[in-house]
């Protein structure tokens, strides 16, 4: 169950940088850089989740 609760807070974590992105796309002048650093670590998430996820004992 601890690798399940891991993988949930990394979800949460990753949607919570999804609507960050979003909010900041939105903005008139959007910071190209503030952008690249989230999606950034919005994919290290993602990864990290697939290789949890393909270690889980089924």
């Amino acid at each position: 169950m601890r690798l399940d609760a891991r993988i949930a807070s990394l979800n949460n974590r990753h949607a919570a940088l999804e609507a960050q992105i979003f909010a900041e796309d939105q903005r008139p002048r959007p910071d190209a850089e503030a952008l690249a650093k989230l999606k950034r670590e919005k994919l290290r998430l993602k990864e990290e989740m697939e290789r949890l996820r393909a270690s889980k004992p089924n």
